[in-house]
């Protein structure tokens, strides 16, 4: 363990603000060693992970006595001095040759951790495609997964979360199109325990016939990597459930009735009372007014109502007035 001692001036100070945990952390930096032997290729592997990484990387040149699945303390040492989450391990070996392990930390403890094996017959570093553009030093790359086994399998479901995180970069709230200059791309087959990375330049070019979009092309630029999966490592549920533990500052306050799609469109839900139909403002027209004779016909109808239920007279029955008999 490193001890920790009380900042004696302000740069050391602020150093240790620094690396103190916040609600929105630092973006993720890699540390990039090697075992006590390891090949050329493995060696050219790490080069080509560090030029993607730039500049949130550290690359140890000198070789290190680190054996992860046997012994993950010096990875929680290095991780802790350097304060890097992520940790890419170089080594070769007659049992294992060209071998790649990548480790996440979470609190400078080891959360998850993957052997990989780099095939040395398709492996093309970055510096193989000359005359191709590289991106420029910070920008975050898209990510693509093809294959429906990162959905399908829980193993590689794992490992499409580790390299998300890899390659997460500084969080944004906004991004301009120019920014997005190359795309890293998973395949995988069902059955298959392999993974073909490759990484693609992205050029915009004017399309013709009038056309207000541009002609979007891709070009390789390196490094192509096909790894093999061998062994895994997996922290402790304790650990997990506090690495997916959300800060209050960080959550989103909860609107009542909004909820968001898959695309991140809100959607609204509105509650309404009953709708009572007879009582409802509809359009007036001149057509669907009460006219005066309509009001006098109303009001004979209901007196013509009320003497035959007092017990009137009928009309046939009542005397004959006076002119009418002195005639007769």
């Amino acid at each position: 363990m490193i001890r920790t001692l009380a900042p004696k001036n302000a740069r050391s100070k602020r150093a240790l603000a620094e690396r103190a945990p916040k609600a929105v952390e630092n973006p993720k930096k890699v540390l990039l060693l090697r075992g006590t032997s390891s090949s050329e290729l493995i060696q050219s592997v790490l080069s080509s992970l560090n030029s993607l990484k730039k500049p949130f990387t550290l690359k140890f040149t000198k070789k290190n006595a680190v054996h992860p699945f046997e012994d993950a303390a010096p990875l929680e040492f290095f991780s802790q001095k350097n304060d890097c989450a992520f940790l890419c391990v170089g080594s070769h070996s007659k049992k294992r040759p060209h071998n790649l392990v990548v480790a996440r930390m979470f609190d400078h403890r080891l959360l998850d951790m993957v052997e990989f094996g780099v095939d040395p017959d398709t492996f093309r570093s970055v510096e193989n495609f000359k005359g191709v553009e590289k991106p420029a030093v910070g920008m975050k790359p898209m990510l693509l997964f093809t294959g429906d086994v990162w959905e399908k399998d829980e193993r590689f479901q794992r490992i499409r979360s580790l390299w998300m995180d890899f390659f997460r970069g500084e969080e944004i709230a906004r991004v301009d199109v120019e920014g997005l200059q190359y795309v890293v791309s998973f395949a995988a087959k069902e059955g298959e325990n392999k993974l073909h990375m490759r990484c693609f330049m992205i050029r915009t070019k004017r399309a013709g016939g009038g056309a207000r979009l541009p002609r979007v092309e891709v070009e390789e630029m390196g490094p192509r990597l096909d790894l093999t999966i061998r062994r895994e490592e997996r922290g402790s549920e304790e650990l997990w459930k506090e690495a997916l533990r959300k800060p209050k500052g960080v959550k989103p306050k909860t609107k009542k009735n909004i909820d968001m799609d898959i695309m991140g469109d809100k959607i609204g839900r509105i509650h309404t009372g009953k709708q009572e139909l007879n009582k409802m403002q509809s359009r007036k027209m001149k057509g669907l007014k009460k006219r005066a004779a309509d009001d006098s016909d109303d009001e004979d109808a209901e007196i013509m109502e009320d003497d035959d239920s007092d017990g009137g007279v009928p009309v046939e029955d009542a005397p004959k007035s006076k002119k009418k008999a002195r005639r007769e």
